[in-house]
């Protein structure tokens, strides 16, 4: 294609083969070739001058439009490369994505804002990553899988979390068997948080007395707030929820935490976008 336009831009063999250092005869040939190939003649001999045909002309026109658009293209995947453009998906638990990490996906977008990023609320993080359905995932660590990369982001403590009108506003601590008194407010069974309490409580002997279940943080939040019971959640995501009607009660006896991490597939190429991201939840998670 190069070749056959610089003959049209010179309109003489000889200059145009000096021009893209080859020879005259070869550039002839492939010419010739080329119109073989397209069953039309491209350029009228007369003696040593050429003119091009009228298909010369429309095929000039389409060279010109797939040279640009390869053009395009290159620019294109010289963004993707740098960073400027490309699509990133993330798996993180609803709770967080409702009130925690808003300020990290503005941060992220201020640097890469070329970057599409989906993030996706989800308790099945961990099967999401395997499955190639998201690239990144930020979730309670799990068992060990060779399959995964896992990198630690926090522990967090879990508290007794009650409204400012519940008969123990005021305490300040609790006793991990006091927890057998109080009605509360928990995702539903199944949830990676809810699983991580109900194992905790089952090694001290007893079970929670939930009363209601909802599998939205919003609504979790919102019956705690009407005092219908109170619930167990990890201390910096109250602290993030900034609900001043909310009071926490840590729990003594060895409190339960649950162990953060962000995790991808270990046979996934990571673009500069994605390694950027994980750099960043890490920042984030490390000043929190």
């Amino acid at each position: 294609m190069e070749n056959f336009i610089t003959v049209c831009e010179e309109l003489h063999f000889t200059r145009a083969a000096e021009k893209l250092g080859i020879s005259q005869p070869t550039l002839s040939q492939q010419i010739r070739g080329l119109e073989d190939e397209l069953g039309v003649p491209l350029f009228d001999r007369v003696g040593k001058k050429i003119v091009m045909t009228q298909a010369g002309t429309l095929f000039l026109e389409h060279c010109v439009q797939m040279i640009r658009h390869l053009k395009n293209t290159q620019d294109a995947l010289a963004e993707f490369r740098n960073d400027q453009r490309g699509r990133l998906v993330i798996g993180v638990l609803p709770s967080d994505l409702d009130y925690r990490i808003t300020p990290l996906l503005v941060d992220f977008h201020a640097r890469f804002p070329k970057v599409q990023l989906k993030v996706i609320s989800s308790i099945y993080v961990v099967n999401q990553v395997l499955e190639n359905e998201v690239d990144i995932g930020i979730e309670i660590t799990s068992a060990p899988d060779d399959r995964l990369v896992r990198i630690p982001l926090c522990s967090e403590e879990y508290v007794l979390v009650v409204s400012e009108n519940h008969d123990w506003a005021e305490r300040g601590t609790i006793g991990i068997q006091e927890l057998r008194d109080i009605q509360t407010v928990m995702f539903p069974e199944g949830f990676t948080g809810r699983e991580l309490v109900d194992g905790y409580c089952r090694k001290y002997g007893f079970t929670l007395n939930t009363i209601m279940e909802t599998s939205s943080a919003t609504s979790i939040i919102s019956l705690v707030k009407a005092n219908v019971g109170g619930t167990l959640l990890p201390y910096p995501l109250i602290q993030a929820m900034n609900e001043p009607s909310l009071r926490c009660i840590r729990i003594t006896d060895d409190p339960p935490y649950r162990h953060f991490e962000i995790i991808h597939r270990s046979d996934r190429y990571l673009t500069q976008s994605a390694k950027a991201f994980i750099e960043k939840t890490i920042e984030y998670f490390n000043q929190r």
